[in-house]
């Protein structure tokens, strides 16, 4: 397979198109404007339908028809453009309908900055419509993970008949990294749930209106039994030297980057520190924060909020180990030194002793920090 440069926002076009995705609706947005530039040129090679809606409320709706037809289908946009599609998500969560959104988060409230942060942590794994439903939220840190997220958001839409968000601060959708794709496409195939046919031979109906208490009731209860599922089946992370670690850094998309750096430095240092990176957002690596608990006695989240995403680690852990938090805003970046300052600092209190470092990392963790 053969590597090819490009930005984080062309790769994630580039894998839907591989995934069987062809309808993309959307508005630009910076720093999301580079999706709705690659749909408008691939798209079309495939077949496919490209459309720059008047706006996102019209997008997410066209997103709605789409499909309900059968046809695997996506947007993107950025924080103010998201909150616009949020009742629409709603809708489709309601109606049981599959796409995928990606969400380059860029600063805010409101119309905020173009600058690259994590502001919309909340809005899109909480759930920004009305309602009782959730989101299924991966979290890219990396152009090829925008590949490869990308291709599993079409899945988990599929699988669990729901809207799925690539989540992805904009420094990953701007930068240029190699990325491989698969050598085979999937072949789009129409659901037998969709709506297909002529006036006259159409079947079934997709509606998230449910008047009756007890109907409305039921049908909640079954959307709660598939979440419930993907929180049993669908929780991914990295863990890297987290075996051992005695604090645990945890952060997602640039920040991991960031941290993972900062963790070959402390280990460098003979300091027992270990990398969680969560990659799905929801449902969120429970799992894996309650097992490094066992051993570490620590964590530390880093964050470009005011935090977020520190609240669902804080829950998972309940209590049972503090947790440290860093983070900055407006488009500002943890910096390596103040994370590694914070570490050292929490290692003095803890007794752990510091050794003067020796390298930033060693030749082997410098070949997986290429690849993260």
């Amino acid at each position: 397979m053969r590597k090819q440069l490009m930005k984080g926002n062309e790769a994630i076009v580039r894998s839907a198109i591989l995934a069987g995705c062809r309808a993309f609706y959307g508005y630009p947005i910076t720093p999301a404007s580079e999706i709705a530039e690659a749909a408008a040129l691939y798209f079309s090679q495939v077949g496919g339908v490209f459309l720059q809606a008047e706006s996102e409320v019209a997008a997410i709706n066209m997103l709605y028809g789409a499909s309900s037809a059968g046809v695997r289908c996506m947007t993107a946009s950025s924080g103010p453009g998201i909150s616009l599609m949020q009742e629409g998500i709603s809708y489709m969560a309601g109606a049981e309908l599959p796409c995928v959104i990606a969400d380059l988060m860029r600063g805010g409230p409101g119309l905020g900055s173009i600058n690259a942060e994590q502001s919309d942590y909340n809005q899109v794994v909480k759930g920004g419509g009305n309602g009782s439903y959730h989101t299924l939220v991966v979290a890219p840190s990396s152009a090829q993970e925008m590949a490869d997220l990308t291709a599993l958001a079409f899945e988990l839409a599929d699988k669990y008949r729901n809207p799925v968000f690539v989540l992805a601060d904009g420094f990953i959708g701007q930068m240029m990294e190699p990325v491989v794709f698969p050598e085979r496409a999937v072949a789009p195939v129409v659901p037998e749930w969709a709506v297909t046919g002529t006036r006259e031979t159409r079947r079934n109906l997709i509606t998230s209106l449910h008047l009756g208490c007890d109907e409305l009731e039921a049908h909640i209860q079954h959307l709660e039994e598939k979440y419930r599922k993907a929180e049993r089946e669908e929780q991914r992370a990295e863990n890297w030297h987290t075996e051992d670690a005695e604090i645990v850094l945890v952060g997602y998309g640039m920040v991991g980057r960031i941290l993972k750096a900062v963790t070959a430095e402390a280990r460098a240092s003979g300091l027992p520190v270990g990398l969680l990176r969560p990659i799905t957002l929801y449902p969120f690596p429970v799992a894996d924060l309650k097992r490094r608990a066992r051993r570490a006695r620590a964590f530390v989240v880093v964050e470009m909020s005011n935090g977020q995403m520190v609240e669902d680690v804080r829950l998972a852990l309940n209590g049972v180990r503090p947790v440290e938090f860093l983070n900055r805003m407006g488009g500002n970046v943890p910096s390596h030194e103040d994370v590694l300052g914070l570490v050292r600092k929490l290692a003095g209190e803890m007794g752990l002793k510091v050794h003067a470092a020796r390298s930033v990392a060693s030749h082997e963790e410098q070949e997986q920090m290429a690849h993260v």
